[in-house]
């Protein structure tokens, strides 16, 4: 068995899991997010690691063989930073994805920070050597580095290592502060057109941080070796049990849907939304805002489509609008998606006309605008919640399908059908309405938020030796499998168009909103 740890941006979950992909103890437990002033998030890194060692000890806790467990392995969201001492005590707290301080435009306003903007020339090496250059908006990993640096020197004089949560993890589980060509991706400054990236020193130089700063690189194919002597005691679990190097959610996905070979896709629908399938190449799309990063698997590239606000979406619509508690009443209620299945049972298909744009705080892949935003359109004095309802579910499949026919031309094939994972993969009825907008089939899969545990520990069972790549696939339960109906294709393709023409039609008048709102 191997022990893997997902962290996420509010959880952790972890999993003990068989050779076979059955999972034989799970676990939970959950992790602060602090909002601060100027579009800053962070994260407390001792409260993330005390938050993995509790989802992990409840997964073992149901294990009755620990001395079965062979390893650790784990993956996490990326594109955050955690810095810590020569030590590995973290030197602050941990900066997040959605952490916008950073952004190059910001940076150049601080001392020390001219010239953080890159210029054209800068943009395009970055984007030949690595594949995606410095993000305008700061939410890449580079980006919290930099702003470390300038905003807060006494952190970046005191760090001897910059580190992604799950290099973090490895770290305090092995006690190695190393990464790899997957997890330090979003540092943006390794060459990628190589088959074992190294950090390109001209792309080092632009950034402005010292080089010994930056993890050292480390084969992904190899263990890190035994967990430390305190955490095995500490979980009862063998001290020669092996830890393996992180990945990033992503990429975990795509092993747990096995999305490294065949034609499908994986759609993963948690906080946000992701579609992850392969191809054999180096590429970015930056009209469509997609792009292949190093993969776990030698020879292959994962396709990244991070589409943006997903599930978090309908948790929105629920806990926000429908069952609120607030100054006009207390609606709120313990089973808000049991009721929400009950309530749009006899909804038709395509909501009466009504269309809910998802972009609740902006869009991404395929059309990247930090300042759109989302809402209903075409609503009627004969408008109910239950289309309200059905409307959401309708508009997060229809920003999968936008985003799936860009993919679809950036992989050079079209998908034969979809893997469903995530928190939103439990409902039935969100499967069956992706299955109906795509019309193709959706492959509901078995406890559908566990598969990025289950794709790191399948992953960690072919290190060993102990799996070969063709049989991962058979450790990716399908719980049920929705066939798209034929009838509603009509109906769905006229919504989607007018789904398309909703966001470049409301596009200038939500940067007017918006751009004023920021004055």
């Amino acid at each position: 068995m191997i022990l893997a740890i997902d962290l996420g941006t509010s959880n952790v979950k972890a999993a003990v899991v068989r050779r076979d992909g059955e999972l034989v103890g799970t676990g939970r437990a959950s992790v602060e997010t602090k909002l601060l002033p100027n579009g800053g998030a962070e994260q407390d890194a001792e409260q993330m690691w005390q938050a993995v060692l509790e989802a992990s000890a409840q997964a073992l806790a149901q294990v009755k063989d620990k001395h079965a467990i062979k390893g650790v392995a784990c993956d996490s969201q990326y594109s955050s930073i955690v810095p810590v001492d020569a030590h590995g005590r973290p030197t602050a707290n941990a900066v997040l994805w959605m952490d916008k301080r950073g952004a190059p435009a910001r940076l150049e306003k601080l001392p020390g920070g001219r010239g953080m903007n890159p210029s054209i020339f800068q943009k395009l090496r970055w984007l030949q050597i690595h594949a995606i250059p410095p993000l305008d908006s700061g939410a890449d990993s580079l980006a919290h580095m930099r702003w470390l640096k300038l905003a807060r020197p006494e952190v970046y004089t005191k760090t001897a290592t910059f580190l992604e949560p799950m290099d973090y993890i490895t770290m305090r589980l092995c006690g190695r502060r190393v990464a790899n060509r997957c997890s330090v991706f979003m540092m943006l400054l390794t060459d990628n057109r190589r088959a074992d990236p190294v950090y390109h020193p001209r792309l080092v130089e632009w950034s402005g941080l010292d080089a010994e700063k930056l993890p050292e690189l480390v084969p992904i194919d190899k263990p890190l070796g035994p967990v430390l002597p305190e955490v095995a005691e500490g979980l009862g679990l063998p001290k020669e049990a092996l830890v393996f190097p992180g990945i990033n959610d992503t990429l975990a996905g795509g092993i747990g849907t096995y999305a490294f070979s065949g034609n499908h896709v994986g759609i993963a629908m948690g906080t946000t939304s992701v579609i992850v399938t392969h191809v054999p190449f180096k590429k970015t799309d930056i009209r469509n805002s997609i792009v292949s990063m190093p993969s776990p698997i030698d020879g292959q590239y994962f396709v990244m489509g991070e589409i943006g606000i997903g599930g978090r979406a309908l948790e929105y619509f629920l806990e926000n609008l429908v069952f609120a508690n607030d100054h006009f009443a207390d609606h709120s209620l313990e089973d808000k998606f049991e009721a929400l299945h009950d309530a749009i049972e006899g909804t038709q298909p395509g909501s009466d006309g009504v269309l809910f744009l998802p972009w609740l705080s902006g869009s991404i892949a395929p059309a990247e605008d930090g300042r759109v935003r989302g809402g209903f359109l075409n609503m009627s004095l004969e408008t109910t919640r239950e289309h309200l309802a059905r409307a959401v579910l309708e508009g997060v499949a229809f920003n999968f399908r936008w985003a799936l026919d860009a993919i679809g031309r950036f992989a050079k094939r079209r998908p034969s059908h979809m893997l469903f994972y995530g928190g939103g993969a439990l409902s039935s009825v969100w499967a069956q309405i992706i299955a109906d907008v795509h019309q193709i089939p959706v492959h509901q899969l078995r406890d559908p938020e566990f598969t990025p545990c289950r794709g790191t520990a399948l992953l960690a069972f072919h290190r060993l030796g102990e799996l070969a790549l063709e049989e991962i696939q058979d450790g990716v339960p399908v719980e049920k499998v929705f066939e798209p109906r034929p009838e509603l294709a009509n109906r769905y393709d006229e919504l989607f168009r007018q789904f398309v023409r909703a966001f470049h039609q409301n596009r200038k008048i939500f940067r007017a909103l918006n751009s004023a709102s920021e004055k």
